[in-house]
């Protein structure tokens, strides 16, 4: 029989790992909501919509979520945080564990069907260092990516 001490940690566990699927879903939709309005409105329609950090590309609320841009030689054309990124080459940026952490999103963006790249990446609620997720698909030569923090 278990015991309720038992069965709290386990429930809690659980509740988090809906938690973050229900996140890992929002991202998804987010990136693929972005790439559709490029195809119809354009692709610098979706750098203007991106880079205001206030528009429909940028989810506030609970973990807030916004989508990046990268082209790809990873140079940044818009993110919905952190707006001085903009124009930065990131090519060689790496996370605290060595990971080519915009490498590898320009990579999994090239792809056919897109996918996640789990790196590690400051949380900008706490400061602190996490492991995050991005998922990211290809439009042309760009990585359009959302991430969410683990």
């Amino acid at each position: 029989m278990l015991t309720r001490s038992f069965l709290i940690p386990i429930l809690i566990c659980l509740a988090g790992s809906l938690g973050a699927q229900d996140q890992q879903a929002k991202a998804k939709a987010l990136v693929k909501e972005a790439v559709a309005f490029a195809k119809t409105h354009g692709k610098e329609a979706l750098v203007k919509e991106t880079s205001q950090g206030s528009g429909r590309f940028h989810v506030k609320g609970g973990d807030e979520l916004y989508i990046f841009i990268y082209d790809a030689k990873g140079t940044c054309l818009a993110i919905g945080f952190q707006g001085t990124l903009v124009g930065m080459n990131r090519f060689m940026a790496k996370d605290p564990e060595g990971k080519y952490m915009v490498q590898e999103i320009i990579k999994t963006g090239q792809g056919k069907k897109g996918g996640w790249v789990d790196y590690k990446y400051t949380n900008p609620k706490n400061g602190k260092i996490e492991q995050k997720s991005s998922y990211v698909e290809g439009l042309d030569d760009w990585a359009i990516g959302c991430g969410i923090y683990k």
